[in-house]
C-alpha cells in the first residue's frame, strides 16, 4: 500500500509539472490574443484598410513617435518627425529611418506599443515593419513606412474620450542566428 501511495504521489507531481510547462508554453500566444482583442498593454489592431462604419465627429489627436534600439545593436533608428496632429478617422503615413553602422549585415526585429495603453484598441495600423525580420547590409540606410489611423470611437468611449495625445513607440532588438 505504501508503494501505491508513493507512485500516486509521483504521478500527481509529474502531472502538475507537465501542466505547468504546458501553461508556460501556451502563455505567450494566449497573451498576444488577449492583447489584440482587448487592446491591453497598448496593443494596436492591424487592419487592411480604413473602413469606418459610423459617422462620428472627428477629434484632433497629437501622435508622438518614439524609436529605440536595444543596447548592443549598432543601428541608428529615428522617426521622420517627432509628432503629427491627426484627426480621428484620417489615414496617416509616417516614415522611420534606420541605418546599420556596423561592418557586417545584421538581423533585427521591431516591437511596438502605444501609450496611453487604453488608446491601443483604437490605434489601427494598416502597414507596418514591426514583427518582421529586417536584414540590413553593412552601412546601409533604409526608410520604413507606417500607415495608421485612429478610430473615431476613441472620442465617444468614456474611458478614452479624454485622450488628446498618443505615443507610438518602436524598439528594435537584434535577432541572433
Amino acid at each position: 500500500m505504501n508503494l501505491k501511495r508513493k507512485s500516486h504521489t509521483v504521478l500527481s507531481l509529474l502531472f502538475l509539472v507537465l501542466s505547468m510547462l504546458s501553461l508556460a508554453y501556451a502563455s505567450v500566444p494566449l497573451y498576444k490574443v488577449f492583447c489584440k482583442v482587448t487592446g491591453y498593454g497598448g496593443t494596436t489592431k492591424k487592419v487592411k484598410s480604413l473602413e469606418l462604419t459610423k459617422d462620428i465627429k472627428s477629434k484632433k489627436i497629437k501622435v508622438y513617435f518614439n524609436a529605440d534600439v536595444m543596447p548592443g545593436l549598432p543601428w541608428v533608428f529615428k522617426p521622420e518627425l517627432g509628432y503629427t496632429d491627426i484627426k480621428t478617422g484620417e489615414q496617416k503615413l509616417m516614415f522611420y529611418y534606420i541605418e546599420n553602422l556596423s561592418d557586417s549585415a545584421m538581423n533585427a526585429m521591431a516591437v511596438y506599443n502605444v501609450t496611453p495603453y487604453k488608446a491601443g484598441k483604437y490605434f489601427n495600423k494598416i502597414a507596418c515593419f514591426c514583427f518582421n525580420e529586417q536584414v540590413l547590409p553593412p552601412k546601409k540606410k533604409v526608410v520604413m513606412p507606417v500607415s495608421f489611423f485612429i478610430d473615431p470611437e476613441i472620442a465617444v468611449d468614456p474611458e478614452t474620450s479624454d485622450v488628446e495625445e498618443i505615443t507610438l513607440s518602436y524598439t528594435f532588438f537584434e535577432l541572433k542566428k
